[in-house]
This record gives C-alpha cells, sequence and structure tokens, in this order.
C-alpha cells in the first residue's frame, strides 16, 4: 500500500510541475508590478490551469500526510537497529597510554636548543 501511495505520490509531483509551468506568467513576482488598477482591480476567475492546480496541490499535501502516517507506523513497531539485525557496535577503547617516561620532558643538555649559525 506504501508503494503504491508513493508512486501516485511522485505522478503527482511531477503533474504539478507541469501545470505550474504551462500557466501563463503574469509578472511581478510576489504581487510587485502587474499592472494598475489599484485597490478596485479584482482578481480574474480561476482558469482550467489554475483549477487543476488546487486539485493537484490538494492531493500532493493528501498523500505527503498519508506517507508520512506510514513512516510513523512503522518506526513505532521497531527501531532501525532492529531491523538489521545486528549488534550496536561497542564504543571504541581508548588508546593506551605510554609508560610514565614518555610523558616526560627531554633531559637538559648542555647543547643550546637553537641550531648553530652558520658563520658568513
Amino acid at each position: 500500500m506504501q508503494n503504491v501511495v508513493l508512486i501516485v505520490h511522485l505522478l503527482l509531483a511531477l503533474a504539478l510541475t507541469g501545470v505550474v509551468l504551462l500557466q501563463r506568467s503574469e509578472g511581478g513576482g510576489l504581487g510587485i508590478g502587474g499592472g494598475g488598477g489599484g485597490p478596485q482591480a479584482s482578481r480574474p476567475p480561476l482558469t482550467g490551469l489554475a483549477k487543476m492546480t488546487w486539485a493537484l496541490a490538494i492531493a500532493f499535501i493528501a498523500t505527503s500526510l498519508t506517507l508520512t502516517i506510514f513512516a510513523a507506523q512503522q518506526s513505532a513497531t521497531s527501531s532501525v537497529l532492529d531491523r538489521l539485525g545486528t549488534p550496536a557496535p561497542a564504543a571504541p577503547s581508548a588508546p593506551a597510554l605510554p609508560d610514565g617516561d614518555g610523558l616526560l620532558p627531554p633531559p637538559a643538555m648542555d647543547e643550546p636548543l637553537t641550531p648553530p649559525r652558520a658563520e658568513d
């Protein structure tokens, strides 16, 4: 059942994209510009493509919600690790510390810490 709803959802997504791309642009994205008329201008009646867009959008949202419900029901029964059948990986062990002598600074010597300068 979930696969059928998923296929319908994908087909709706493709159809919705196609219908939106077929519509005529009214110019002025986000309502900017797009002709005069001021507050007296009314919206034109919905065309067939606009009605189809609304229908496809509502069906797309319905299939999205249906897929979400299916996923929630499936995840409530078992965890991902239970479905894989493998035990959880153990925590990595801490690397062994070197013995105490390795943590001490090198012994002081009579030699300087910087390399000798080259004589010009």
